[in-house]
């Protein structure tokens, strides 16, 4: 198996957490709070629920098919270029998103160029960096704290995007963090690699990993989960605030659960990154899937209160990236680093897939039922379907040069 690469002189591991935990907590951040957008977008503009989140399930389907094109590039070129270009989109796609008027055009700004502005400023890039500058027994926790920061960000952000939107507009709010996305240029340069040895054992091309990825069962398991891991975060993401002012809850209460979904989230994908350096992998992947399915149909079982969403916010936000930290661990355990952040991008595709359905099919059957009841109910039978999917991950490194089992 390919070892990791040593860090580059003068590039220490907590230079690069710090700063791509902080570019990690701007990305996420922002994206996080872009339900808030749906209602005053379309009363303004006069469209349906179906055409924001149509705009917003290509926005994750984007960010998933550029996600391996950025891991490559990030590793054979280095990632802090990855993460400038992906801040710089970042900007033009929510300028684009503010001005625009038609659907096709926001799509193109809000869905396209800010997905391929997230596959360039998020996760799989910085998690490349991490594989080849931390040791392989600290990844694990590593990749938590790089999630945290995401969450971080989402418990920050959320309450001054709503800020923004009441005091500035919804125009005036997306101007603003525009320049906020620009950060991440002098941000990347904190995890610019210099000089990085190569990889001790069999070099692979890229075209070698792939086939040895995809043709390992573990790897197709691993995708499958992260399909619905996707689906369910992003259709609560997005919709949760649209469902809860469909029954009368306030904007408050909207907030409040968001931020409370950030919060859990600090505590659940790190206690996740610590956990995966003591337990198997897999066990604690499919302990969170199927929690999270219990926790769904709670949920919309009970009557719905704000106490009760607070409650769900708090439980679902332990377990919503909580999946990251693993998932990625247990690529690098089977594949090595050497090609970390390309593979990483092919699993967060599949991820990615799954946003696009769970965010567009929150539209489409609220337009067609009047009603999220179905879209609730898939998320159940996912999370039961993850469950299982991720028992027989094996987690001990690949042998090279045998066939794939």
């Amino acid at each position: 198996m390919n070892t990791a690469r040593p860090a580059s002189a003068g590039l220490s591991v907590q230079q690069v957490l710090l700063c791509g935990a902080m570019i990690v907590t701007l990305s996420m951040g922002i994206r996080h709070g872009f339900g808030f957008w749906l209602q005053p977008i379309i009363t303004e503009r006069g469209w349906t629920r179906e055409t924001f989140s149509f705009a917003m399930a290509v926005q994750n389907l984007s960010w998933g098919i550029a996600g391996p094109v950025a891991g490559m590039l990030a590793d054979r070129f280095g990632a802090w270029k990855v993460l400038i270009g992906g801040g710089v989109a970042y900007a033009l796609g929510l300028l684009l998103m503010a001005v625009t008027s038609h659907p096709l055009s926001f799509t193109l700004g809000a869905g396209v160029l800010i997905g391929i502005a997230q596959s360039g400023s998020t996760y799989a890039v910085i998690y490349g960096v991490l594989g080849r500058t931390v040791s392989p027994e600290k990844r694990s926790w590593a990749f938590g704290v790089a999630a945290a920061a995401g969450s971080f960000g989402q418990f920050v952000m959320i309450p001054i995007e709503t800020w923004l939107i009441s005091h500035l507009g919804w125009q005036g709010a997306l101007y603003l963090l525009a320049g906020a996305a620009l950060l991440i240029v002098p941000l990347a340069m904190g995890v610019r690699e210099r000089h990085v040895a190569p990889f001790s054992g069999a070099h692979q091309s890229i075209a070698q990993a792939l086939r040895e990825a995809f043709g390992y069962r573990s790897f197709q398991l691993l995708m499958l989960g992260y399909f619905v891991c996707g689906f369910q975060v992003v259709f609560i993401g997005v919709h949760l605030p649209s469902y809860l002012k469909d029954h009368g809850l306030g904007i408050e209460v909207s907030t409040g659960a968001l931020m409370l979904i950030g919060l859990f989230n600090i505590f659940g994908t790190y206690a996740a990154g610590m956990l995966g350096q003591r337990f198997p992998k897999r066990y604690l992947l499919s302990a969170i899937y199927g929690l999270r399915a219990v926790a769904i149909a709670l949920f919309i079982w009970v009557p719905l209160t704000p106490l009760s969403v607070y409650v769900f916010a708090a439980v679902i936000g332990f377990l919503w990236l909580s999946t990251v930290p693993p998932t990625n661990a247990v690529v690098a355990q089977i594949f090595g680093a050497q090609h970390l952040s390309m593979l990483g991008g092919f699993v967060f595709l599949s991820h990615q897939v799954g946003s696009f359905l769970g965010v567009w099919l929150g539209g489409k059957l609220y337009d067609a039922t009047g009603s999220y009841d179905v879209v609730w109910w898939l998320a159940i039978a996912l999370g039961i379907m993850a469950m299982l999917a991720n028992l027989p991950v094996r987690e001990a490194p690949i042998p090279r040069g045998a066939q794939p089992a």
